[in-house]
């Protein structure tokens, strides 16, 4: 019992300043590997990248540095899970004397060094652990480390931790995909409350999710296809029941493979009764990566814009969706994205707590000039009004709640895909 409480009192001690939450991930659904995690505060606009194997340590100011923009790490175990021995490799902020503890999961203290460490990459080896998981802790007078391994070793031995080498040249660098079956614990400011965008990367497929941490824990990214015509894929993100496209259509075929008209001058714009899409200002190299492109009506009613697998959700979809996040006045601010980087000031009750990541990318009306880009942005649905168009959403950047417009037969609106 007592050993249990020195385990809570080490946890205590790394958290009385500050969160000190692990978060591991994994995949299903397509895929079961992440390859890369980008992480972004919706709070504080701060972001990063991590390999997919890596720990993200939600930390405040502890006097633990982080670790920005994967230039180095502080604290690396591998190979994790282990089979008969692991190394760790440690890059403290400061030389001078450290506690390196190895605790277990009913909070027994298994091993433990004192070693002086140089301000450089230091390594050790773990040997004879046993099957379990483990908490190992490194501790020096202004920083403190913690991180996971997870051992598979059936044979018992003594357990051990040996100073291996004292890299004082070693060139810490970005890891790669050399570093496969290594596990990184990189670090990051949270404070309680503060809600984060994950978007998990996997070959082709990515998939975002948001959370508030609040606890240890695994993130799982259910990867889903989602491939155009163009071949372009895209982002996916779980709201409630539904999932959805997380960025604009952008394709320039429908899924069959035929080829959309493009529509550039105002005069064919007005007249043209037929399919056809455009970029924003007829613009492609600007607006297309990050706004996708604009649609008629009548390319939204042939049923073949979006990815096989995947439809222009109807009015009651829309519905289903708006519906599920509460309160009308505040939908808008839960799907925007927030900041000023591409929405007008002052982006009135953006928070993007779904990861929809709504972005203003502007409308094109029967004129045929273009509006908008940067204060509003208006999506289709799969829902005729009248015989002349059909219903919408739409969302400024004054405003925190969705608007539900009429569009016309020649306006060109974004889309966003649902999964069938």
């Amino acid at each position: 019992m007592k050993i249990v409480l020195v385990l809570l009192a080490i946890f205590c001690a790394l958290k009385a300043n500050a969160q000190n939450y692990l978060i591991s991930f994994a995949g299903t659904g397509a895929s079961s590997t992440v390859n890369t995690v980008i992480v972004k505060n919706l709070i504080t606009g701060t972001s990063l990248t991590l390999n997919g194997n890596d720990i993200l340590h939600l930390t405040g100011t502890t006097g633990i540095n982080p670790v920005e923009n994967r230039q180095s790490y502080v604290l690396k175990v591998f190979p994790n899970p282990a089979t008969d021995n692991s190394k760790l490799q440690i890059s403290p902020p400061y030389a001078g004397n450290a506690v390196i503890t190895v605790i277990d999961i009913t909070g027994k203290q298994v091993a433990q060094i004192q070693s002086y460490l140089e301000n450089s990459v230091q390594e050790f080896q773990l040997s004879g652990l046993n099957n379990g998981l483990y908490l190992i802790s490194v501790k020096g007078n202004t920083y403190s480390y913690s991180g996971r391994l997870l051992s598979s070793n059936t044979t018992k031995a003594n357990i051990s931790i040996e100073q291996i080498t004292n890299n004082q040249a070693v060139d810490v660098k970005q890891l790669n995909d050399e570093d496969k079956g290594s596990l990184a614990t990189v670090n990051m400011a949270y404070s309680t409350g503060d809600r984060l965008k994950l978007t998990g990367i996997s070959g082709n497929y990515s998939t975002v999710k948001t959370d508030i941490p609040s606890q240890d824990k695994t993130i799982t990214f259910n990867f889903i296809a989602c491939t155009d015509g163009d071949n372009n894929n895209y982002r996916v993100v779980e709201i409630g029941t539904q999932v959805w496209m997380a960025e604009n259509l952008k394709t320039t075929k429908y899924n069959d493979g035929a080829i959309i008209a493009l529509l550039t001058s105002n005069a064919e714009w007005q007249g043209y009764l037929t399919p056809g899409y455009c970029w924003y200002n007829n613009d492609e190299a600007t607006y297309k990566a990050t706004y996708g492109a604009l649609y008629n009506w009548s390319a939204v009613r042939t049923g073949k814009l979006c990815p096989t697998g995947w439809q222009v959700p109807s009015d009651d979809e829309w519905t289903t969706l708006t519906n599920y996040l509460g309160d009308s006045y505040e939908v808008g601010g839960k799907l925007k994205e927030t900041g000023t980087a591409h929405w007008t000031s002052p982006n009135t009750g953006a928070t993007n707590e779904t990861g929809f990541t709504a972005l203003p990318g502007g409308y094109r009306p029967n004129n045929g000039v273009f509006y908008e880009i940067g204060s509003g942005g208006r999506w289709w649905s799969s829902t005729a009004y009248g015989i002349v168009g059909g219903w919408c959403r739409s969302v400024l950047y004054n405003r925190s709640d969705i608007g539900r417009i009429n569009g016309t037969e020649w306006d060109g609106n974004s889309v966003r895909c649902l999964k069938d």
